[in-house]
Formats: structure tokens, C-alpha cells, sequence
């Protein structure tokens, strides 16, 4: 099983720099962050995270600004290359509250980021990583915002960025984001996986820094979403959720809130009986997580073939899930798999209440709706959803959820009678 304990407060290993060094989830490893380069543990080939010599508190954040950088204490730096990201809403939707019949749920919308997405939160860290190491070409496989966001920040930053992507298989909003934003955009004849297979390759080849979410660096930027959650329910309710329900992809927002949780319970600040059930939601026809979550098993087998509406989540190897896994697990938490129509019909009820959305943020919702149908959740549970993706994000998708235009005549009267039914 993954290696997912952090080490004592105190205990630095001469590879850190600054504090902070870089831990191999399996064999247990440690290795200098910043000296080069580095996605996988050179010794093994295990999944790497970021460790520090002190955990941060609540008291402890106090960075600058509102969002991702106010989180600066958990961080690797006091700043990084930035639009600004994060502090995003965390939505009331009181009619949704009602119909899943639930204590309390809330929306946390982050299609607020400045690209549109979560990936905002980790391209910040990872591009400041990036400045660091003093890498000339950054480079990600997407599925379109990961490719959007690494664009942006990428050029805020005055580097070079290359995106892979799978040939007809990504909405023209993300495409047309990293495309604007200057970055070279190659289309793979495969799916998003092949993309990823080939980026990992180019970046041990040393061609380009690889900032997909096998970058322990990215998820540090995306485990600031478990932090404002948790401030912000305390604010509003003086508690914290039962639950958080997520789309799983690449499985790292899954494994970036795990994160966030261990090291606020290492350091004290929250009580581990309050860490909040992770539960991931994939769409059926790309649920390698669920597989493994239902049959009980360490790791993920690779599913192949892959196809959903939901083409955030349209992928069959989640890289995280090593990481993944035991946070669904230790806290409680469980994952479901949803059907496109269900995403779909979560999407048009997520609108309904002015929160819109691309396909694949509505999953959490449609899980939710799932689960709480199966009595899986409780009725006097607090829940946040979380949504990822931004509605313009996919505006075919969005088209076609919504309501269809209605002609009518280039005369008041004649809109009046339309109306009227007349």
C-alpha cells in the first residue's frame, strides 16, 4: 500500500532546500527538489509528493492576497507566477439542497479561476517550480485545461509551452484558449493517456518540464481547494463537511485535498475524526477508480478504451490513483460511477440555480444524487460539491443541455401572440 505518512515535524533530510523536499510514496525515498527535474522516484519509479519541515495551522495563513498564495505557509514558496488564482465561490443552492434532501450543501465553483478551472491552483506552484529549476519548455497531455491553464501562466511567465492533445476529442473553449494564449499545440492520434505517455517521455528526455498532475508540484497549488473549503464552512456553519464530492480524472484534486487534510491533522489544527469523506464520482464509460474502489484493490487497472461526454474526465489511467485511493479509503469516503445523461441532467440543475458548469463538474452532483438515492449519504450529512470546469469551457455541451432558441416575428405583437401561445 502507498506510503502516505508524513514525517515528524523537525525531522529534515539533507536533501530538502529550504525545508522542503520530495518523498516516493512507495520505497520511502527522499530527494532534493529543486536540483533538476524530477516526476518519479529514481529508484523505484513510485509516485513523488512534497514534504516540509513544519505543517501549517490555520493561524499559519496568512500569505498575500486571497487565494492560492494566502496558503503560502503549505507551500514551497512565499509566491509564485500568478493572474491571481483561487478564492473561489462556494455556492448556496438552496432548491438543489432540498430536492437531494441534505443538512446543508454547497457548490465549490471552480471554473472562477482566471482560465476557467482548478488547474490555475497548480500552475501557479508548478510554473513558479519551473522558474526555479530554470527549465526553458514547459509542456502537459490535456484534455483541454490543464492545456488551457498551462498556456496562460506559461506565457505570464515569459516560457515557452507544448500541449499534446487527443485529436478531435477536446472542446473547442479549452482549444481555442491555448491556442490564444501562444502555446504549440500538437494533436495526438490517440487518446489522452497516449498524450500523456508521450509528454513523460519527452520530459525524461529532457525536452520539457512535464507540469501534468504526475508533477508533485501541482497538486500542491490544488490542495489550497481543501483549505478555503474548510474555512469558509467553518465561517458559514461553525463546522467543517462530512463530505466532499469530486470528479475524478487524473485523480490528483482526490489526492491533493488528502493532502491538505494529513497536514492539517499533523499539525493539530483539525481533528482527524473531522477530516472530511472523500468521494470521487468518474463517468461510467471511464471509471477505472470506481473498479478499484468496488473490487478493493491498491492500484487501478488501466482501462483502454474510454468514452464520455465528459471529456475532463474522459481518462483511463489515472496517474494519481496511488495517491488517490487511500485518501477515498482512510477517510471514509467511497466512488461511484454516472451515467452521461445523469451528468447531464446534474448540469441543467446546476444552471438552474446560476451555477454553470462543463459536463464533467456536474458529475459531482450527479453522484451525489446517486448515492443519496442508494442511502449511501445521509440526509443529516453537510456536503460541498465540487465543480471544476467553467460552463464556457464546452459550449457544445452546453448548447445542447440547454434550451433551444424559439423564432418568432420582427414585431412586438407577433412576440407577444408567441408568448401567449398564440
Amino acid at each position: 500500500m502507498a506510503d502516505l505518512m508524513l514525517a515528524p515535524e523537525g525531522e529534515t533530510p539533507d536533501a530538502a532546500t529550504d525545508g522542503t523536499w520530495l518523498a516516493c510514496i512507495e520505497c520511502g525515498a527522499v530527494h532534493a527538489p529543486f536540483d533538476a527535474p524530477i516526476y518519479r522516484c529514481p529508484d523505484c519509479g513510485g509516485l513523488l509528493e512534497a514534504r516540509y519541515a513544519e505543517y501549517p495551522t490555520f493561524d499559519t495563513f496568512t500569505g498575500e492576497g486571497r487565494g492560492v498564495w494566502r496558503y503560502a505557509a503549505a507551500l514551497p514558496f512565499e509566491s509564485g507566477v500568478s493572474l491571481p488564482e483561487g478564492d473561489t465561490p462556494l455556492h448556496r443552492v438552496s432548491r438543489l439542497e432540498d430536492d437531494l434532501d441534505v443538512r446543508s450543501l454547497r457548490i465549490k465553483h471552480e471554473g472562477m479561476n482566471p482560465t476557467g478551472s482548478f488547474k490555475d491552483r497548480g500552475m501557479t506552484v508548478g510554473v513558479r517550480v519551473a522558474a526555479e529549476l530554470g527549465v526553458g519548455r514547459l509542456a502537459c497531455a490535456s484534455t483541454g485545461n490543464t492545456s488551457a491553464a498551462l498556456a496562460a501562466y506559461g506565457g505570464r511567465g515569459g516560457m515557452q509551452t507544448l500541449v499534446l492533445l487527443p485529436a478531435g476529442k477536446v472542446a473547442a473553449g479549452k482549444v481555442a484558449q491555448a491556442s490564444l494564449h501562444g502555446a504549440r499545440i500538437l494533436e495526438v492520434d490517440g487518446n489522452f493517456d497516449a498524450c500523456l505517455d508521450i509528454v513523460a517521455e519527452l520530459a525524461d528526455r529532457g525536452e520539457a518540464y512535464l507540469l501534468n498532475s504526475l508533477n508533485p508540484f501541482r497538486l500542491e497549488g490544488q490542495k489550497t481547494i481543501g483549505f478555503e473549503i474548510l474555512e469558509r464552512y467553518q465561517a458559514d456553519y461553525g463546522r467543517y463537511p462530512d463530505r466532499i464530492v469530486l470528479p475524478v480524472g487524473n485523480a490528483g484534486n482526490t489526492a491533493a485535498l488528502y493532502k491538505a487534510f494529513r497536514e492539517l491533522v499533523a499539525s493539530g489544527a483539525l481533528r482527524e475524526d473531522a477530516v472530511p469523506k472523500l468521494t470521487g464520482v468518474q463517468a461510467a464509460g471511464a471509471a477505472p477508480m470506481v473498479e478499484a474502489i468496488e473490487e478493493g484493490n491498491e492500484d487501478i487497472e488501466r482501462w483502454d478504451s474510454v468514452e464520455t461526454r465528459a471529456t475532463a474526465i474522459r481518462i483511463g489511467n489515472p496517474v494519481n490513483a496511488r495517491k488517490a485511493l487511500p485518501g477515498i479509503r482512510e477517510t471514509g469516503g467511497t466512488a461511484v460511477a454516472v451515467a452521461d445523461e445523469a451528468i447531464t441532467d446534474a448540469q441543467r440543475a446546476l444552471a438552474s440555480e446560476g451555477v454553470g458548469v462543463e459536463p464533467a463538474s456536474a458529475a459531482s452532483v450527479a453522484g451525489l444524487r446517486k448515492l443519496r438515492e442508494a442511502g449511501v449519504v445521509d440526509g443529516d450529512e453537510d456536503v460541498v460539491c465540487l465543480t471544476t470546469g467553467h460552463l464556457l469551457k464546452d459550449p457544445d455541451a452546453a448548447a445542447a443541455a440547454g434550451t433551444e432558441p424559439e423564432p418568432v416575428p420582427a414585431d412586438t405583437e407577433g412576440v407577444l401572440d408567441h408568448l401567449n401561445g398564440e
